[in-house]
């Protein structure tokens, strides 16, 4: 079956860094976009990185914009998020998502996307 699992998630201090990952089973991500989104308690999921099948283009959250680096390597199936310069602010659960189709929607429209990890916790507290 098609899934997205992400991992790296953790608790670190602010001002550090994780690394998540996000890796296919079931396809391949060559062909497909991929976007991180997060979702802290009591708000809504955020879009917060977006990057597109060859890794040509990306986006950002303003929030996370210098601080956070999406890549991925297709060979490896995997998308990954460089969390950098952590904040409080940033704890929430991390998910990966892919679209199956261009539908003509902005990158942080969670609508947009079809497939969804199961999401990793990220927590950034003294």
């Amino acid at each position: 079956q098609l899934q997205l699992v992400e991992s790296g998630g953790g608790l670190v201090q602010p001002g550090g860094s994780l690394k998540l990952s996000c890796t296919a089973s079931g396809f391949t991500l060559d062909w497909s976009a991929i976007g991180w989104f997060r979702q802290a308690p009591g708000k809504e999921r955020e879009g917060v990185s977006h990057i597109s099948s060859t890794g040509g283009s990306t986006n950002y959250a303003d929030s996370v914009k210098g601080r956070f680096t999406i890549s991925r390597d297709n060979a490896k199936n995997t998308v990954y998020l460089q969390m950098n310069k952590l904040k409080p602010e940033d704890t929430a659960v991390y998910y990966c998502a892919a679209p199956l189709y261009d539908y003509g929607r902005s990158w942080y429209d969670s609508t947009g996307y079809d497939y969804w990890g199961q999401g990793t916790q990220v927590t950034v507290s003294s």
